[in-house]
């Protein structure tokens, strides 16, 4: 299986710099190349023809040969995919026009080798290649690739390594399927023909409504401070870091709700989710500033990555479902109504259930039937992602495969 882990990066932030610059320059080159011909001649330019332009033209570099051609490749993969989704209909796609000054600096496995319990990135010829220090479990894993990211957040440099581990997924536990409804309130409902469980995380929504309240806070201290001053520039600095914090809160907390969904898929023997697609919530929509801010804030993206990367890892299949009308259709008589409250309430046929198991059970059955309206909603169980005094504990994937059958 092939997955993405993160180191931190311990070298000099200036030569970090000094190497994002250097990518940014030849994608640049590359982009100005490309619309330059464009605009002159009405042609074009081929992807070869543009590296060796770029090639002839920029001289020398401080990058490994390959890590030039991956900064030079990223224009027109750029470039494939603004023309698939405007092939595809989306009228907002547009092709990349701007230059950049930094960019992610990237090493293809032909530029990194192994030393001890060490990687070496190589750089141009002539130059001391990159030391990177690796944990001894990836000595039987293979390195496809390593990038130097900046995250804007923290205002501090990581590595990202993409390691190919040998391992065949597992069969699935079972053949059962189940539907995941995510939302705002609980960040996810689990259900199927016989069960509901709802992942109750209050503590998800606190760090969200706190962070905004701060960071208005700060925003508004800050505004106060002359452009340019220490005192402004140091309030900007306090709010970077407030900003990274809450970032990795929310991402544990929502480690801990996807391990929470797969091992429940794992003792419920299923080998399919199904959740609904809610990619579009927020095209369209003016609800007023509170509930506008609080979909802009909902990580159902990040909730669904995680939930579909730990499933493979048990050999569960993850799908999505489109979710219209799944929430406001009765599961009893089939009767639209749009609820209000935690509570659903059919005023054809009188019946009452969870408004998130509701959606659930009807998200199985869009997937399973069709359409919503076939599954009886089961009486929902509540359940806490984490304990309390366990809450500050890393997630690690790999325990999934221990998780109870």
């Amino acid at each position: 299986m092939i997955t993405t882990q993160t180191l931190p990066y311990r070298g000099s932030k200036a030569l970090a710099d000094e190497l994002n610059k250097e990518s940014a320059r030849h994608y640049n080159a590359t982009l100005s190349n490309h619309w330059r011909t464009f605009r002159k001649k009405g042609v074009w330019l081929s992807e070869k023809s543009a590296y060796r332009w770029e090639d002839y033209q920029s001289g020398g570099t401080i990058l490994h040969a390959h890590s030039r051609d991956a900064a030079q490749q990223a224009f027109y993969r750029s470039c494939k995919t603004a023309r698939t989704l405007k092939r595809n209909g989306n009228s907002e796609a547009r092709y990349p026009k701007y230059r950049r000054g930094f960019r992610t600096t990237i090493w293809k496995n032909t530029g990194i080798r192994r030393s001890g319990s060490a990687l070496l990135l190589a750089r141009a010829r002539g130059l001391a290649p990159l030391t990177v220090a690796v944990p001894a479990a990836w000595e039987t894993c293979r390195v496809l690739e390593a990038r130097l990211v900046f995250d804007k957040k923290s205002y501090k440099y990581t590595w990202h390594m993409v390691l190919e581990d040998g391992l065949v997924p597992p069969a699935a536990p079972g053949d059962r399927v189940l539907a995941v409804d995510m939302g705002e309130i609980h960040p996810a409902v689990i259900a199927d023909t016989e069960q509901a469980l709802v992942l109750s995380c209050r503590a998800l929504r606190a760090c969200k409504q706190y962070g905004n309240k701060r960071r208005s806070e700060l925003a508004s201290l800050r505004d106060r401070k002359k452009r340019g001053s220490a005192n402004r520039k140091r309030i900007q600095k306090r709010m970077n870091r407030f900003k990274a914090q809450q970032e990795r809160r929310e991402m544990d907390i929502l480690h801990k709700v996807s391990r929470a969904v797969v091992y429940h898929a794992v003792e419920r023997k299923a080998n399919r989710i199904v959740i609904g697609d809610v990619r579009d919530v927020a095209d369209g929509v003016a609800l007023g500033h509170r509930t506008n801010q609080k979909v802009s804030g909902w990580s159902h993206g990040r909730l669904r990555q995680y939930i579909t990367y730990k499933a493979e890892h048990v050999g569960i299949e993850v799908v999505l479902q489109d979710e219209h009308y799944t929430t406001q259709t009765c599961p009893a008589c089939g009767q639209r109504k749009k609820p209000s409250g935690r509570i659903y309430r059919c005023a054809a046929c009188g019946g009452v259930f969870h408004r998130d198991v509701v959606g659930a059970v009807n998200i199985l059955s869009a997937h399973i039937y069709g359409e919503p309206g076939h599954i009886a909603p089961p009486s929902p169980m509540y359940r806490r992602p984490f304990l309390r005094e366990t809450l500050r504990s890393r997630a690690d994937t790999p325990d999934l495969a221990r998780a109870p059958h």
